[in-house]
């Protein structure tokens, strides 16, 4: 016989250590043994099941609720039970609020980190395969219809993904990430989460993928078209250098980090946190530095000419 989990409480440290005393008696007269590393006492808070137990933040507000349940006492819903419910009520939707607010926002990020390596690939195209004609392009009101779709895709695939994290029921509310990612939002749900998964499927594909061929597409074009520019190709082509190396680094991190929540192989926590995290952080701390090295670099040919 095991027992998963045994919580004993008390109001001050008197009646938590007699209650304590009388579980531990009671241990021994069953004939049980607790594992020492295991054990935890004289906590403050305690995670349990997902949810974390104890402290302060909502003790007193929720004291009238807990008086509802003792033993002994009749069930009068009073306006003061009423206020308490209220609170806590609106203190736990806030905080999904904020958390899928912030969720959108760092998706939409990530999203149009990608749709902006298709406009410079657009651009790139334009300027190797058509540079007669690349201001005439390029000019705002017909560059719009490059940019308009892929936003509008943006916005919606994301407030898609986002609506329907919103509509879960959740068993846990400890996520276990530094922000409000997805699928570690997915991960707290009680029910099913396919069509969750689903949406966050097509949103990879839709986006980052979609994004991918048209970047790869644009640069066969490239590259099949500057043979036949001459040297003048040759020295367009290595301008792309760098947007090559920034689209190899975003998207292979993108990859990693959308694999570690698909595939986990008993991949530490810790690791899934660090990849996502670095699909945010890193291309904006490593696509400066790249273009800065690379635009030196090129500036320094210039002047040694």
């Amino acid at each position: 016989m095991s027992l998963d989990d045994i919580l004993a409480h008390g109001s001050s440290f008197q009646t938590a250590s007699e209650t304590l005393r009388l579980v531990l008696q009671r241990v021994s007269v069953a004939g049980l043994k607790l594992h020492p590393q295991k054990c935890r006492f004289m906590r403050k808070e305690v995670e349990f099941m997902g949810h974390r137990l104890g402290g302060r933040r909502h003790q007193h507000t929720a004291a009238p609720l807990y008086h509802l349940l003792q033993k002994g006492r009749g069930f009068t819903w009073m306006p003061h039970c009423q206020q308490a419910f209220n609170y806590l009520q609106k203190a736990l939707t806030e905080a999904l609020i904020g958390c899928l607010v912030q969720m959108f926002f760092i998706h939409s990020i990530g999203a149009f980190q990608s749709t902006l390596l298709v406009w410079m690939a657009l651009d790139r195209y334009f300027a190797i395969c058509t540079p007669l004609y690349y201001h005439e392009r390029m000019a705002l009101t017909r560059f719009l219809k490059f940019i308009i779709p892929l936003v509008l895709r943006n916005v919606f695939m994301d407030s898609l993904l986002v609506s329907l994290a919103g509509k879960l029921s959740f068993c846990r509310n400890v996520m276990n990430h530094c922000f409000c990612e997805h699928m570690a939002l997915v991960e707290l749900a009680c029910g099913s989460t396919a069509i969750n998964n689903l949406v966050g499927l097509m949103t990879v594909v839709l986006i980052p993928l979609v994004d991918f061929i048209i970047i790869t597409a644009s640069y066969i074009i490239i590259f099949s078209s500057v043979p036949k520019s001459g040297g003048s190709g040759v020295k367009a082509l290595q301008t792309c250098v760098t947007h090559i190396v920034v689209i190899i680094v975003s998207l292979t991190i993108a990859l990693v980090a959308f694999l570690s929540y698909r595939i986990r192989n008993g991949l530490p926590a810790e690791s899934r946190v660090f990849f996502s995290t670095m699909y945010v952080l890193f291309p904006n701390c490593f696509n400066p530095i790249t273009y800065g090295i690379r635009t030196a670099k090129i500036r320094q040919n210039k002047s040694v000419k």
